[in-house]
């Protein structure tokens, strides 16, 4: 039996699926999916067949879904999943758990260490009640506890409750230089004689990551074991994957060796201070990798935390040269807004945090990664660490996702953002993409001429009165790859940019006819004859064809100015392409 577990944006659904015998479910948005996925719109209708056996479940990607399914950073369609592995799709991450009837404390649920744990296996305890009452309380222990010194504090006690037969207990660990430290310790009772670890017992349970025991004379004191009087038995548990330089370290004044019962006894504590070590550890990777993957959240979509692994193989994040497609989302009119809203500069500041979470959450969800903020603009991009080849196009569908948003909140009076307003311009091209900063501070950023392209594009949008341009690659990757359902594109101009060498066609993603319906595919095939017309000197037949667009449209604005100008007629030395006098901003 198992169940699958659904992570939406990085945060729990609240819902979960139990997968039960060898039966066979359908994930998706479907009404009759036995799975049911709505909650995220890049999942089909009928997405995925999950087909369970005892040992695990296998994937089949239907036929017919729009977006892929990712399973350690690659896409598959058909795979087998073990309990503890995951999937993503969209952006939703779904994990595997396997549902056990019972979970033993003896059964080394995190790590087996060779032979003293096999011998511990058959150790039973005999208050057991009195141990699993002591244990309830460790992950409140674990979760309340603020700093290291205040966990090391709960730790001790909790260790004495439950190991009845310790004198003294110590969380004990590793310096710089790999000698033993004492980083606390407890006593039961006040004998006026200080308990002294056994720095020899420490460091050779360190060393070989497993529980050591030494057992002392109590009739002769041994300088060897650094042994105080009336102490007579020590053993020290390693933290399992917590850097190897942790432990617990437990002491008694008994006899061990005594007849009957007291070897049992020691054995038993043994077996359950191994099972703190272990939950101790599990929890504490837990809460390091929660806030790691809690960083890097805000910067990744779930495929590419699914690359990175369980361990977080930060080695795919060192910057490298590659392609990427660049996004650059701006507000426009932000800097007048400040100037109006002066006297309310936080409720302001509220506003663009809302408005960059909106750009960014968009970014996120369709695979992107986001870069820098840039007061109130953000920049996304797509390509790297990851390369797909669905990455232009999926910057492509952030894009439409952004202005649908801002239109939307522009329809709602009581919208926070609905005097907001931005302009996107997105760019494919070579760049360096990575993690780059310095030892106290580092980030994850894109560099090269292909950021500067998108940032220009970004600007020309308001000159050219359109949400969104693209450059020429985009325009062909549009064409060829994206359904009118998502989007459309026209071509705008033949330009060169101020301060740049080389020309380009610029063009605008439109949003399907659905959404869009003023302007239709027709009007898009009239504005590009009027183009070709306007770049082969041909103004007047240029000027019919921009005047076939509604009034609502915009883009032919400059276009007719510029025909305006010369009198519908092209200069002597027209060569098609429009050169910017200035940057634009």
């Amino acid at each position: 039996m198992f169940r699958l577990l659904a992570f939406h944006l990085g945060r729990r659904v609240d819902r979960e699926f139990l997968l039960v015998g060898e039966t066979s479910y359908v994930l998706g948005r479907a009404d009759d999916a036995t799975l049911q996925t709505d909650w995220d719109d890049r999942i089909s209708r009928r997405h995925l067949e999950i087909e369970v056996d005892p040992d695990g479940v296998t994937l089949r990607r239907l036929a017919g879904t729009a977006n892929a399914v990712f399973v350690d950073g690659n896409t598959v369609d058909e795979t087998r999943l073990k309990t503890g592995q995951s999937f993503v799709i969209g952006a939703t991450r779904f994990e595997l758990q396997q549902v056990t009837q019972t979970d033993s404390p003896g059964a080394g649920p995190f790590q087996q260490l060779a032979i003293d744990r096999q011998q511990l296996q058959r150790v039973r305890y005999d208050d057991a009640h009195k141990r699993i009452e002591v244990l309830t309380s460790l992950p409140a222990v674990i979760r309340e506890s603020g700093i290291e010194r205040d966990l090391h504090v709960r730790l001790a006690s909790l260790l004495l409750a439950g190991v009845q037969n310790a004198d003294g207990v110590a969380i004990v660990g590793l310096n710089d230089h790999h000698r033993p430290k004492i980083l606390h310790q407890e006593q039961r009772f006040e004998t006026g004689l200080l308990m002294q670890p056994s720095t020899r017992l420490i460091s050779e349970a360190m060393e070989q990551q497993k529980t050591i025991l030494h057992v002392w004379d109590t009739s002769d004191g041994n300088a060897e074991y650094t042994q105080v009087v009336g102490f007579g038995w020590a053993f020290c548990t390693p933290f399992a994957d917590l850097g190897g330089d942790r432990g617990l370290y437990v002491t008694g004044r008994g006899n061990p060796d005594s007849p009957g019962s007291g070897e049992r006894r020691l054995h038993a504590d043994i077996k359950f201070t191994e099972f703190i070590a272990d939950v101790v550890s599990a929890l504490q990777r837990q809460r390091r990798m929660e806030r790691q993957q809690s960083g890097l959240r805000q910067f990744f979509s779930p495929p590419v935390l699914e690359a990175l692994g369980r361990d977080l193989d930060t080695s795919l994040l060192e910057p490298r040269e590659c392609d990427v497609t660049v996004l650059f989302c701006d507000l426009r009119g932000f800097s007048h807004r400040a100037e109006e809203e002066s006297d309310n500069l936080t409720g302001l500041l509220e506003r663009v945090s809302l408005a960059l979470e909106v750009m960014t959450s968009q970014i996120l969800r369709f695979g992107g990664v986001t870069g820098d903020f840039q007061g109130d603009a953000a920049l996304g991009f797509w390509g790297w660490p990851l390369k797909s080849d669905e990455s232009a196009l999926n910057a492509c569908r952030a894009a439409l996702a952004i202005r649908e948003e801002f239109s939307r909140a522009q329809n709602d009076p009581n919208h926070p953002l609905k005097d907001f307003e931005t302009s996107i311009g997105i760019a494919h091209g070579r760049a360096v993409a990575g993690k780059i900063g310095t030892r106290e501070q580092v980030k994850v950023t894109v560099f090269g001429p292909v950021v500067n392209l998108a940032s220009r594009l970004e600007s020309m949008t308001r000159e050219l009165h359109v949400s969104i341009l693209i450059d020429e690659y985009l325009d062909q990757q549009v064409r060829q790859k994206l359904t009118p359902s998502e989007g459309r594109v026209r071509r705008l101009l033949q330009v060169l940019p101020y301060g740049m060498d080389r020309t380009l066609f610029v063009s605008e993603l439109v949003p399907s006819e659905e959404k869009q319906p003023m302007l239709t595919d027709q009007h898009l095939a009239d504005f590009e004859k009027g183009l070709a017309a306007f770049i082969g000197g041909n103004w007047s037949d240029a000027w019919k064809y921009l005047h076939r667009m509604p009034a609502e449209d915009r883009a032919q604005d400059y276009l007719s100015m510029l025909i305006t100008q010369h009198d519908r007629k092209a200069p002597s030395d027209w060569d098609g392409v429009v050169r910017m006098k200035k940057k634009s901003s």
